[in-house]
Protein backbone atom coordinates (compact mmCIF):
# COMPACT_ATOMS: atom_id res chain seq x y z
CA UNK A 1 0.00 0.00 0.00
CA UNK A 2 1.37 3.40 -1.01
CA UNK A 3 1.86 6.50 1.12
CA UNK A 4 0.82 10.13 0.75
CA UNK A 5 3.39 12.88 0.46
CA UNK A 6 2.88 13.92 4.10
CA UNK A 7 3.30 10.35 5.33
CA UNK A 8 6.51 9.91 3.30
CA UNK A 9 8.09 13.14 4.54
CA UNK A 10 7.35 12.30 8.16
CA UNK A 11 8.57 8.72 7.74
CA UNK A 12 11.90 9.91 6.44
CA UNK A 13 12.20 12.53 9.18
CA UNK A 14 11.53 9.78 11.73
CA UNK A 15 14.01 7.35 10.19
CA UNK A 16 11.23 4.89 9.36
CA UNK A 17 10.34 3.01 6.18
CA UNK A 18 6.71 4.13 6.42
CA UNK A 19 4.20 5.76 8.71
CA UNK A 20 0.47 5.32 9.22
CA UNK A 21 -2.17 7.95 10.04
CA UNK A 22 -2.68 8.15 13.79
CA UNK A 23 0.83 6.86 14.57
CA UNK A 24 2.86 8.89 17.09
CA UNK A 25 6.49 9.37 16.09
CA UNK A 26 9.61 11.35 16.96
CA UNK A 27 10.49 13.61 14.05
CA UNK A 28 13.79 15.35 13.27
CA UNK A 29 13.16 19.02 12.44
CA UNK A 30 14.95 20.70 9.53
CA UNK A 31 14.02 24.34 10.27
CA UNK A 32 12.43 26.09 13.24
CA UNK A 33 11.09 29.61 12.72
CA UNK A 34 9.81 32.04 15.33
CA UNK A 35 8.88 35.72 15.39
CA UNK A 36 8.31 38.66 17.71
CA UNK A 37 4.92 37.53 19.06
CA UNK A 38 5.88 33.99 20.09
CA UNK A 39 9.67 34.21 20.10
CA UNK A 40 10.04 35.57 23.64
CA UNK A 41 7.80 32.83 25.05
CA UNK A 42 9.65 30.16 23.08
CA UNK A 43 12.99 31.47 24.36
CA UNK A 44 11.63 31.48 27.90
CA UNK A 45 10.59 27.82 27.65
CA UNK A 46 13.97 26.90 26.18
CA UNK A 47 15.92 28.58 28.98
CA UNK A 48 13.64 27.26 31.70
CA UNK A 49 14.06 23.63 30.66
CA UNK A 50 17.55 23.54 29.18
CA UNK A 51 19.24 26.12 31.39
CA UNK A 52 20.18 29.82 31.09
CA UNK A 53 23.43 29.04 29.26
CA UNK A 54 22.09 26.31 26.95
CA UNK A 55 22.81 26.46 23.23
CA UNK A 56 20.27 25.76 20.49
CA UNK A 57 20.55 22.34 18.83
CA UNK A 58 21.70 23.80 15.47
CA UNK A 59 22.03 27.53 14.96
CA UNK A 60 21.95 27.12 11.15
CA UNK A 61 18.44 25.68 11.39
CA UNK A 62 16.90 28.41 13.55
CA UNK A 63 15.31 31.36 11.72
CA UNK A 64 13.98 34.40 13.60
CA UNK A 65 11.86 36.90 11.68
CA UNK A 66 10.19 39.80 13.54
CA UNK A 67 7.11 40.79 11.53
CA UNK A 68 3.90 41.26 13.53
CA UNK A 69 4.03 44.29 15.83
CA UNK A 70 6.86 46.21 14.20
CA UNK A 71 5.95 49.77 13.25
CA UNK A 72 4.43 50.81 16.56
CA UNK A 73 5.34 52.85 19.62
CA UNK A 74 3.95 50.18 21.92
CA UNK A 75 6.58 49.51 24.60
CA UNK A 76 5.76 45.82 25.07
CA UNK A 77 5.97 45.18 21.35
CA UNK A 78 9.36 46.88 21.21
CA UNK A 79 10.57 44.89 24.21
CA UNK A 80 9.73 41.69 22.36
CA UNK A 81 12.11 42.74 19.59
CA UNK A 82 14.84 43.41 22.13
CA UNK A 83 14.44 39.90 23.57
CA UNK A 84 14.91 38.46 20.06
CA UNK A 85 18.02 40.60 19.54
CA UNK A 86 19.54 39.53 22.82
CA UNK A 87 18.92 35.85 22.05
CA UNK A 88 20.28 36.10 18.50
CA UNK A 89 23.48 37.72 19.80
CA UNK A 90 23.84 35.20 22.60
CA UNK A 91 23.35 32.21 20.29
CA UNK A 92 25.18 33.78 17.32
CA UNK A 93 22.27 33.00 15.03
CA UNK A 94 23.03 33.73 11.37
CA UNK A 95 19.39 33.95 10.28
CA UNK A 96 17.96 36.79 12.33
CA UNK A 97 16.24 39.32 10.09
CA UNK A 98 16.19 42.30 12.43
CA UNK A 99 13.87 45.25 11.97
CA UNK A 100 15.64 48.57 11.40
CA UNK A 101 18.48 46.93 9.48
CA UNK A 102 19.11 46.07 5.83
CA UNK A 103 18.29 42.47 6.71
CA UNK A 104 14.72 43.23 7.76
CA UNK A 105 12.29 41.23 5.67
CA UNK A 106 8.70 41.45 6.86
CA UNK A 107 6.11 38.67 7.01
CA UNK A 108 7.84 35.44 8.04
CA UNK A 109 5.88 33.10 5.76
CA UNK A 110 6.94 35.05 2.66
CA UNK A 111 10.44 35.81 3.93
CA UNK A 112 11.22 32.11 4.48
CA UNK A 113 11.04 31.18 0.77
CA UNK A 114 12.56 34.50 -0.29
CA UNK A 115 15.65 33.69 1.76
CA UNK A 116 15.85 30.06 0.65
CA UNK A 117 14.69 28.41 3.88
CA UNK A 118 11.95 26.29 2.24
CA UNK A 119 13.04 23.01 0.64
CA UNK A 120 11.08 20.02 -0.72
CA UNK A 121 11.01 16.97 1.51
CA UNK A 122 11.95 18.83 4.71
CA UNK A 123 10.10 19.41 7.99
CA UNK A 124 9.60 23.09 8.82
CA UNK A 125 7.99 24.20 12.08
CA UNK A 126 7.04 27.72 13.08
CA UNK A 127 5.40 29.41 16.04
CA UNK A 128 2.64 30.70 13.81
CA UNK A 129 -0.41 28.90 12.48
CA UNK A 130 0.21 30.05 8.90
CA UNK A 131 3.56 28.26 8.76
CA UNK A 132 1.60 25.80 6.60
CA UNK A 133 2.25 28.24 3.72
CA UNK A 134 5.56 26.46 3.06
CA UNK A 135 3.73 23.30 2.06
CA UNK A 136 3.65 24.90 -1.39
CA UNK A 137 7.27 23.76 -1.72
CA UNK A 138 6.55 20.10 -1.10
CA UNK A 139 7.52 20.03 2.56
CA UNK A 140 5.75 19.27 5.81
CA UNK A 141 5.18 22.68 7.38
CA UNK A 142 3.00 23.38 10.38
CA UNK A 143 2.57 25.72 13.31
CA UNK A 144 3.49 24.77 16.87
CA UNK A 145 3.11 26.36 20.28
CA UNK A 146 5.82 27.94 22.41
CA UNK A 147 6.30 24.82 24.53
CA UNK A 148 6.92 22.56 21.54
CA UNK A 149 9.11 25.19 19.90
CA UNK A 150 11.18 25.59 23.07
CA UNK A 151 11.74 21.83 23.13
CA UNK A 152 12.75 21.85 19.46
CA UNK A 153 15.25 24.64 20.12
CA UNK A 154 17.04 22.37 22.53
CA UNK A 155 16.72 19.00 20.79
CA UNK A 156 15.84 19.46 17.13
CA UNK A 157 13.03 16.93 17.60
CA UNK A 158 9.27 16.91 18.05
CA UNK A 159 6.66 14.27 18.94
CA UNK A 160 3.97 14.26 16.24
CA UNK A 161 0.90 12.28 15.33
CA UNK A 162 0.81 11.42 11.64
CA UNK A 163 -2.28 13.07 10.12
CA UNK A 164 -4.59 11.38 7.64
CA UNK A 165 -4.67 13.11 4.25
CA UNK A 166 -7.55 14.74 2.39
CA UNK A 167 -6.97 15.18 -1.34
CA UNK A 168 -8.33 18.20 -3.23
CA UNK A 169 -8.24 17.99 -7.02
CA UNK A 170 -8.69 21.25 -8.92
CA UNK A 171 -9.72 20.54 -12.50
CA UNK A 172 -10.19 22.82 -15.47
CA UNK A 173 -8.60 26.02 -16.73
CA UNK A 174 -8.89 28.84 -14.17
CA UNK A 175 -10.14 32.04 -15.80
CA UNK A 176 -8.00 35.13 -15.10
CA UNK A 177 -10.42 36.45 -12.47
CA UNK A 178 -10.13 33.29 -10.35
CA UNK A 179 -7.19 33.32 -7.96
CA UNK A 180 -5.88 30.86 -5.40
CA UNK A 181 -7.69 32.91 -2.76
CA UNK A 182 -10.98 32.09 -4.47
CA UNK A 183 -10.04 28.41 -4.61
CA UNK A 184 -9.14 28.10 -0.95
CA UNK A 185 -12.19 30.10 0.19
CA UNK A 186 -14.40 27.84 -1.94
CA UNK A 187 -12.68 24.81 -0.43
CA UNK A 188 -13.12 26.03 3.15
CA UNK A 189 -16.75 26.86 2.36
CA UNK A 190 -17.16 23.29 1.10
CA UNK A 191 -15.72 21.44 4.13
CA UNK A 192 -16.08 24.04 6.90
CA UNK A 193 -13.60 25.52 9.37
CA UNK A 194 -13.34 22.17 11.13
CA UNK A 195 -13.49 19.98 8.02
CA UNK A 196 -9.78 19.17 8.03
CA UNK A 197 -9.04 19.23 11.75
CA UNK A 198 -5.61 17.63 12.32
CA UNK A 199 -5.52 16.39 8.74
CA UNK A 200 -3.17 17.02 5.87
CA UNK A 201 -4.67 18.79 2.86
CA UNK A 202 -2.94 17.72 -0.33
CA UNK A 203 -3.66 19.81 -3.43
CA UNK A 204 -3.54 18.30 -6.89
CA UNK A 205 -4.98 18.78 -10.38
CA UNK A 206 -4.12 20.37 -13.69
CA UNK A 207 -5.28 23.79 -12.49
CA UNK A 208 -2.28 23.99 -10.14
CA UNK A 209 -0.03 24.46 -13.17
CA UNK A 210 -2.12 27.38 -14.44
CA UNK A 211 -2.62 29.63 -11.44
CA UNK A 212 -1.50 33.25 -11.56
CA UNK A 213 -2.74 34.01 -15.06
CA UNK A 214 -3.60 37.63 -14.22
CA UNK A 215 0.12 38.30 -13.59
CA UNK A 216 1.60 35.76 -16.01
CA UNK A 217 3.01 38.42 -18.35
CA UNK A 218 5.28 39.56 -15.48
CA UNK A 219 6.72 36.08 -14.91
CA UNK A 220 10.45 36.08 -15.47
CA UNK A 221 10.59 39.82 -16.20
CA UNK A 222 10.02 41.26 -12.72
CA UNK A 223 13.44 40.66 -11.16
CA UNK A 224 14.60 41.54 -7.64
CA UNK A 225 17.95 43.10 -6.72
CA UNK A 226 19.53 39.64 -6.51
CA UNK A 227 18.43 38.78 -10.02
CA UNK A 228 15.71 36.36 -8.87
CA UNK A 229 12.65 36.25 -11.11
CA UNK A 230 9.05 36.72 -10.03
CA UNK A 231 6.96 33.55 -10.18
CA UNK A 232 3.19 34.13 -9.91
CA UNK A 233 2.45 30.39 -10.01
CA UNK A 234 4.53 29.70 -6.91
CA UNK A 235 3.02 32.64 -5.04
CA UNK A 236 -0.49 31.43 -5.78
CA UNK A 237 0.35 27.94 -4.54
CA UNK A 238 1.57 29.59 -1.34
CA UNK A 239 -1.83 31.24 -0.91
CA UNK A 240 -3.55 27.89 -1.35
CA UNK A 241 -1.47 26.21 1.38
CA UNK A 242 -1.52 29.30 3.60
CA UNK A 243 -5.17 28.99 4.57
CA UNK A 244 -5.43 25.27 5.31
CA UNK A 245 -5.34 26.21 8.98
CA UNK A 246 -8.64 28.05 8.44
CA UNK A 247 -10.11 24.62 7.69
CA UNK A 248 -8.46 23.14 10.78
CA UNK A 249 -5.72 21.47 8.73
CA UNK A 250 -2.47 20.27 10.26
CA UNK A 251 -0.61 21.04 7.06
CA UNK A 252 -1.18 21.73 3.40
CA UNK A 253 1.10 20.36 0.71
CA UNK A 254 1.64 20.36 -3.05
CA UNK A 255 3.93 17.92 -4.82
CA UNK A 256 7.11 19.63 -6.02
CA UNK A 257 7.48 19.94 -9.79
CA UNK A 258 10.04 21.56 -12.08
CA UNK A 259 8.65 25.01 -11.27
CA UNK A 260 9.13 24.36 -7.54
CA UNK A 261 12.68 23.08 -7.95
CA UNK A 262 13.68 26.00 -10.15
CA UNK A 263 12.31 28.50 -7.63
CA UNK A 264 13.92 26.82 -4.61
CA UNK A 265 17.31 26.47 -6.33
CA UNK A 266 17.31 30.08 -7.48
CA UNK A 267 16.35 31.42 -4.05
CA UNK A 268 18.85 29.34 -2.09
CA UNK A 269 21.73 30.25 -4.36
CA UNK A 270 20.87 33.96 -4.33
CA UNK A 271 20.55 34.04 -0.53
CA UNK A 272 23.55 31.82 0.20
CA UNK A 273 21.40 29.32 2.09
CA UNK A 274 21.95 26.29 -0.15
CA UNK A 275 21.57 22.88 1.45
CA UNK A 276 21.01 19.51 -0.27
CA UNK A 277 17.43 18.26 -0.24
CA UNK A 278 15.44 15.40 -1.73
CA UNK A 279 11.96 15.97 -3.19
CA UNK A 280 9.26 13.39 -2.52
CA UNK A 281 5.91 12.64 -4.15
CA UNK A 282 2.81 10.71 -3.16
CA UNK A 283 2.62 7.13 -4.34
CA UNK A 284 0.07 6.44 -7.07
CA UNK A 285 -1.68 3.94 -4.80
CA UNK A 286 -1.63 6.21 -1.75
CA UNK A 287 -4.68 6.02 0.49
CA UNK A 288 -6.61 9.24 1.18
CA UNK A 289 -9.30 9.67 3.78
CA UNK A 290 -11.39 11.50 1.19
CA UNK A 291 -10.99 13.02 -2.27
CA UNK A 292 -12.74 16.24 -3.33
CA UNK A 293 -12.91 17.45 -6.93
CA UNK A 294 -13.50 21.14 -7.68
CA UNK A 295 -14.09 22.54 -11.18
CA UNK A 296 -12.26 25.85 -11.19
CA UNK A 297 -13.71 26.96 -14.52
CA UNK A 298 -17.18 26.92 -12.97
CA UNK A 299 -16.31 29.16 -10.00
CA UNK A 300 -17.27 32.78 -9.49
CA UNK A 301 -15.01 35.00 -7.37
CA UNK A 302 -15.65 34.03 -3.73
CA UNK A 303 -16.16 36.19 -0.63
CA UNK A 304 -16.21 35.04 3.00
CA UNK A 305 -18.72 37.03 5.03
CA UNK A 306 -18.32 37.94 8.72
CA UNK A 307 -17.43 36.29 10.99
CA UNK A 308 -15.88 33.09 9.66
CA UNK A 309 -13.77 32.03 6.65
CA UNK A 310 -16.27 29.28 5.85
CA UNK A 311 -19.20 31.70 5.63
CA UNK A 312 -18.69 31.93 1.89
CA UNK A 313 -20.76 33.19 -1.02
CA UNK A 314 -20.26 33.99 -4.70
CA UNK A 315 -19.46 37.65 -5.20
CA UNK A 316 -22.70 38.09 -7.18
CA UNK A 317 -24.69 37.24 -4.05
CA UNK A 318 -23.09 40.11 -2.13
CA UNK A 319 -22.65 42.71 -4.85
CA UNK A 320 -23.54 46.19 -3.63
CA UNK A 321 -22.90 45.54 0.08
CA UNK A 322 -21.55 48.89 1.35
CA UNK A 323 -18.01 49.10 2.74
CA UNK A 324 -15.93 51.55 4.76
CA UNK A 325 -12.42 50.23 4.13
CA UNK A 326 -10.32 47.98 1.90
CA UNK A 327 -7.08 46.25 2.89
CA UNK A 328 -4.55 44.49 0.64
CA UNK A 329 -1.75 42.76 2.52
CA UNK A 330 -0.60 39.94 4.86
CA UNK A 331 1.00 36.55 4.19
CA UNK A 332 -2.16 35.60 2.32
CA UNK A 333 -2.67 38.70 0.21
CA UNK A 334 0.46 40.86 0.29
CA UNK A 335 2.73 39.06 -2.17
CA UNK A 336 3.89 40.54 -5.47
CA UNK A 337 1.20 38.59 -7.31
CA UNK A 338 -1.42 40.22 -5.09
CA UNK A 339 0.06 43.67 -5.72
CA UNK A 340 0.00 43.17 -9.49
CA UNK A 341 -3.52 41.74 -9.43
CA UNK A 342 -4.83 44.69 -7.43
CA UNK A 343 -3.00 47.17 -9.66
CA UNK A 344 -4.69 45.64 -12.74
CA UNK A 345 -8.01 46.77 -11.30
CA UNK A 346 -6.93 50.07 -9.73
CA UNK A 347 -5.08 51.47 -12.74
CA UNK A 348 -6.99 54.46 -14.03
CA UNK A 349 -9.46 54.47 -11.15
CA UNK A 350 -9.81 56.27 -7.83
CA UNK A 351 -10.86 54.46 -4.66
CA UNK A 352 -14.03 55.58 -2.87
CA UNK A 353 -13.06 54.24 0.55
CA UNK A 354 -9.86 54.24 2.61
CA UNK A 355 -7.67 51.61 0.98
CA UNK A 356 -4.46 50.30 2.51
CA UNK A 357 -1.77 48.47 0.55
CA UNK A 358 0.79 46.72 2.78
CA UNK A 359 3.44 44.63 0.97
CA UNK A 360 4.40 41.46 2.83
CA UNK A 361 8.17 41.97 2.63
CA UNK A 362 10.80 44.58 1.91
CA UNK A 363 11.54 42.85 -1.39
CA UNK A 364 7.91 43.29 -2.45
CA UNK A 365 7.97 46.91 -1.29
CA UNK A 366 10.99 47.51 -3.52
CA UNK A 367 9.16 45.85 -6.39
CA UNK A 368 6.50 48.57 -6.19
CA UNK A 369 9.14 50.94 -7.56
CA UNK A 370 10.59 48.44 -10.02
CA UNK A 371 7.61 46.74 -11.63
CA UNK A 372 5.63 48.75 -14.19
CA UNK A 373 2.09 48.46 -15.42
CA UNK A 374 1.18 50.49 -18.51
CA UNK A 375 4.26 52.65 -18.07
CA UNK A 376 3.67 53.42 -14.38
CA UNK A 377 5.28 51.76 -11.38
CA UNK A 378 2.98 49.83 -9.09
CA UNK A 379 3.56 52.52 -6.47
CA UNK A 380 2.36 55.20 -8.89
CA UNK A 381 -0.72 53.13 -9.75
CA UNK A 382 -1.63 52.77 -6.08
CA UNK A 383 -0.90 56.38 -5.20
CA UNK A 384 -2.79 57.72 -8.22
CA UNK A 385 -5.76 55.61 -7.13
CA UNK A 386 -5.63 57.19 -3.67
CA UNK A 387 -4.32 54.19 -1.74
CA UNK A 388 -2.22 54.41 1.42
CA UNK A 389 0.95 52.31 1.16
CA UNK A 390 2.34 50.90 4.40
CA UNK A 391 5.69 49.41 5.41
CA UNK A 392 6.20 45.64 5.02
CA UNK A 393 4.83 43.69 7.98
CA UNK A 394 1.80 41.73 9.11
CA UNK A 395 0.16 45.12 9.58
CA UNK A 396 -3.49 45.13 10.60
CA UNK A 397 -4.13 41.46 9.81
CA UNK A 398 -3.78 40.56 13.50
CA UNK A 399 -5.10 43.87 14.76
CA UNK A 400 -2.06 44.88 16.76
CA UNK A 401 -1.51 47.99 18.88
CA UNK A 402 -3.85 50.94 18.33
CA UNK A 403 -1.30 52.81 16.19
CA UNK A 404 -1.00 49.94 13.67
CA UNK A 405 -1.54 51.26 10.14
CA UNK A 406 -4.94 50.24 8.80
CA UNK A 407 -6.16 48.74 12.08
CA UNK A 408 -9.94 48.76 12.48
CA UNK A 409 -10.26 51.00 15.52
CA UNK A 410 -13.98 51.52 14.92
CA UNK A 411 -16.83 49.14 13.98
CA UNK A 412 -16.13 49.50 10.26
CA UNK A 413 -17.02 47.22 7.34
CA UNK A 414 -13.80 46.14 5.66
CA UNK A 415 -13.02 43.94 2.68
CA UNK A 416 -9.58 42.37 3.02
CA UNK A 417 -7.17 40.04 1.25
CA UNK A 418 -6.09 38.66 4.65
CA UNK A 419 -6.98 35.26 6.09
CA UNK A 420 -9.32 35.57 9.10
CA UNK A 421 -12.45 37.53 9.81
CA UNK A 422 -13.33 36.44 13.35
CA UNK A 423 -14.66 39.17 15.68
CA UNK A 424 -11.81 41.47 16.70
CA UNK A 425 -9.27 39.87 14.37
CA UNK A 426 -8.37 43.16 12.64
CA UNK A 427 -9.06 45.36 15.66
CA UNK A 428 -12.49 46.45 16.85
CA UNK A 429 -14.59 43.52 18.04
CA UNK A 430 -17.69 44.90 16.32
CA UNK A 431 -16.00 45.48 12.97
CA UNK A 432 -17.14 43.34 10.06
CA UNK A 433 -14.50 41.82 7.79
CA UNK A 434 -15.15 40.29 4.37
CA UNK A 435 -12.37 38.10 2.96
CA UNK A 436 -11.69 38.10 -0.77
CA UNK A 437 -9.03 37.96 -3.46
CA UNK A 438 -6.91 41.04 -4.21
CA UNK A 439 -8.91 41.46 -7.43
CA UNK A 440 -12.22 41.58 -5.57
CA UNK A 441 -10.79 43.82 -2.83
CA UNK A 442 -9.47 46.31 -5.39
CA UNK A 443 -12.72 46.34 -7.38
CA UNK A 444 -14.69 46.89 -4.19
CA UNK A 445 -12.40 49.75 -3.18
CA UNK A 446 -13.14 51.50 -6.47
CA UNK A 447 -16.90 51.20 -6.05
CA UNK A 448 -17.07 51.52 -2.26
CA UNK A 449 -19.17 48.36 -2.13
CA UNK A 450 -18.57 44.66 -2.77
CA UNK A 451 -17.97 44.39 -6.51
CA UNK A 452 -17.37 41.59 -9.00
CA UNK A 453 -13.82 42.18 -10.32
CA UNK A 454 -14.92 41.08 -13.78
CA UNK A 455 -16.73 44.42 -14.10
CA UNK A 456 -13.47 46.36 -13.85
CA UNK A 457 -10.86 44.08 -15.39
CA UNK A 458 -9.38 45.73 -18.48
Amino acid sequence: MGQTLTEKILARAAGKARTEPGENIWVNVDVLMTHDVCGPGTIGVFKQHFGPTARVWDRDRVVIIPDHYIFTKDEKARRNIEILREFAREQQLPYFYDVGTERYKGVCHIALPEEGHTRPGEVLLGTDSHTCTAGAFGEFATGVGNTDAGFVLGTGKIWLKVPPTLCFVYEGNPPPWITAKDLILATIGLIGCDGATYKAMEFRGDALAQLGAIAADFAGTAVNERGVRFNPLIEERMTLCNMVIEAGGKNGVIEPDDVTIEFVEERMKAAGTYRPYEPLKSDKDATYEAVYTIRVDELEPVVARPHSPDNTAAVSELAGEPLDRAYIGSCTGGKLFDMIAAARILAGHTVKIDTYVVPATSEILQALDRVRLNGKTLRQVFEDAGCIIGPPSCGACLGGPLDTLGRLNEPLRCISSTNRNFPGRMGHKEAQVFLASPLTVAASAVRGAITDPRELLP
